[in-house]
């Protein structure tokens, strides 16, 4: 038989007693005192995945896991390219559906793919007889070859408890981009990685900001190790140093406004164990939760 657990992400368990405040508080309280000694095992670690967390991180996601905050959460993951982002939030997201398929949660987490709003420029690839050509004369960038406004309000509908039909950019080369294409529904939890997912236009969406850190050095060689992979040929080092110049001026600011900074070079496996962390103290909430509230 599978387990199940209560929506612990956004409401308390439901009870016909009405709930106390001393009892609220005191649950945020818990929470707060294991996610204090959580994230400071980690932060004092030597390999430790974090460079820097903000105090005000963990007191809110103890008013999420505690239900008080009854609504879904944003979390938005932004860093330069081969920062790391992708892979993190493909392992945020893994682990957290694994849990939810255990525990029989519904509606857990969802992907907003911010590549995924990139204006259709395919007339203009057309006209130009080939994406390399168009490439020569667009920057992809920046943050405003993106329609991060659309972003953002779909971001914003689903924490209202609103289906969203998303976008899907090809990624191709043809610079396509069709609308109302992938149905979106409310979760827990709305997840979004990007290059230019903490930028102004897009920013203020997220409840929880997190910025990817990575050295130069192992940046650098992670690009050109995927270049190769996807055969850019000579045009590579152009490429880089434009990714890298327009970094420093539209994504690296971002860091300003992360809550948690993480570092891009740690091991995969470090990251997924911190989730499964926090993961059990969802799972002491759930039960804690059912002594007070029934």
């Amino acid at each position: 038989m599978q387990n199940t657990i209560t929506n612990t992400f956004s409401t308390r368990p439901k009870t016909s007693f009405k709930c106390l405040e001393n009892d609220e508080n005191n649950l945020i309280q818990y929470i707060e005192k294991r996610l204090n000694n959580i994230f400071q095992e980690e932060v004092e670690s030597p390999d430790s995945i974090f460079c820097y967390v903000s105090n005000r991180v963990i007191h809110r996601m103890a008013l999420f896991l505690s239900g008080c905050k009854n609504r879904s959460c944003s979390i938005g993951i932004a860093g330069e390219t081969a920062s790391g982002k992708s892979t993190i939030a493909y392992d945020i997201i893994n682990t957290l559906e694994t849990f939810a398929q255990e525990y029989c949660i519904k509606d857990l987490i969802t992907r907003i793919n911010t590549d995924d709003y990139y204006y259709d420029r395919s007339e203009m690839v057309k006209k130009a007889g080939s994406f390399a050509e168009f490439a020569k004369h667009y920057d992809l960038d920046v943050p405003e070859a993106l329609e991060l406004s659309l972003m953002k309000e779909h971001i914003k509908e689903l924490l209202d408890g609103k289906n969203v039909y998303l976008p899907k950019y090809d990624m191709s080369g043809t610079a396509i981009r069709k609308d109302n294409v992938t149905l979106a529904v409310p979760s827990k939890i709305i997840i979004s990685e990007g290059l230019f997912t903490l930028t102004e236009k897009v920013v203020d969406a997220f409840d929880f900001k997190i910025y990817v850190d990575v050295s130069a050095d192992v940046q650098k060689e992670r690009f050109y190790r995927r270049a190769a992979e996807r055969n850019l040929g000579a045009s590579v080092d152009e490429v880089y140093m434009n990714a890298s110049n327009k970094a420093k001026i539209h994504i690296h600011p971002t860091l300003e406004s992360a809550d948690i900074i993480l570092s891009g070079e740690a091991d995969r496996a470090a990251y997924k164990n911190f989730i499964h962390k926090i993961l059990n103290v969802v799972k002491e909430v759930h039960f804690k939760s059912i002594l007070l509230y029934s």
